[in-house]
């Protein structure tokens, strides 16, 4: 809807929510942040041409358990999350100038987000195959160079993520809400910029008119009302897209193009 302010992506890592953001908030016009810069926990264990590996990122990884991994990162998103409200609130109440905000991050819990009494917010969340993180880390991280140390903690890593993301959908199924499943690849034909908008008065008859998706989303199941997706028919627009209606408690629908990633 026109009056949204703020657009939530949550999501596991690797699994495409900077992406979107970055589109949503080309198109759109808002400012672009990630929950990751407002508080680091322990990242990914790998080196790039960059950086080496920080000595507490190794140990950190290397150390604990996938279900203590877990638990860090869990207790990290709690502490996090008083931040991650007033920021919201900030820019839904208009505070911080015209502009709205796209925020994306792990952080981006179902149930605080569903609980947030923030207005002119909407809300989705990614998902993907265990098998599309795996490739997204292998090519992020490089394996075939790495040392059999380093890819152990790698692997602790995408346990962790595989693990957080199936914890995060039990929550989202568990109280109906919608989750876009990502592809393996982007399709082909999707634009490198977008034009504004992407978040879109719900009234309007069509969406504007841009190449359809080669790859469409597959919709998992078992999920509930409220949430539903939408796919307007192609005939009058020509685009097609999906309508997420977001959480109890924030009203707004929000519109992106086909393609979960």
């Amino acid at each position: 809807m026109r009056d949204v302010r703020v657009v939530l992506i949550g999501g596991t890592s690797h699994v495409g929510k900077s992406t979107v953001g970055r589109l949503v908030a080309d198109r759109t016009g808002f400012a672009y942040r990630s929950t990751d810069q407002l508080a680091r926990h322990p990242g990914r264990p790998w080196s790039t041409p960059e950086r080496d590996l920080p000595a507490h990122v190794a140990e950190h990884y290397g150390s604990l358990t996938v279900d203590e991994l877990i638990t860090s990162v869990l207790d990290h998103y709690e502490r996090l999350w008083p931040r991650i409200e007033e920021l919201i609130t900030d820019y839904a109440a208009g505070r911080d100038g015209d502009a709205g905000l796209v925020l994306e991050g792990s952080a981006l819990w179902p149930v605080r987000v569903a609980g947030l009494a923030a207005p002119r917010t909407a809300a989705v969340w990614l998902t993907a195959e265990d098998t599309v993180l795996r490739a997204r880390m292998d090519a992020s991280s490089h394996p075939e160079e790495a040392t059999t140390e380093e890819r152990h903690l790698v692997e602790k890593f995408l346990a962790r993520t595989v693990r957080y993301q199936a914890l995060m959908q039990a929550v989202l199924d568990g109280r109906g809400l919608e989750h876009i499943d990502a592809p393996a690849a982007p399709p082909t034909n999707w634009p490198t910029r977008c034009s504004r908008p992407s978040v879109r008065n719900e009234r309007s008859a069509t969406a504007p008119p841009a190449p359809a998706p080669t790859t469409p989303p597959r919709r998992s199941p078992g999920r509930t009302a409220p949430a539903r997706f939408s796919t307007p028919p192609n005939g009058a627009g020509g685009e097609e897209a999906r309508r997420v209606e977001s959480p109890p408690g924030i009203r707004n629908r929000l519109l992106l193009p086909g393609r979960g990633t």
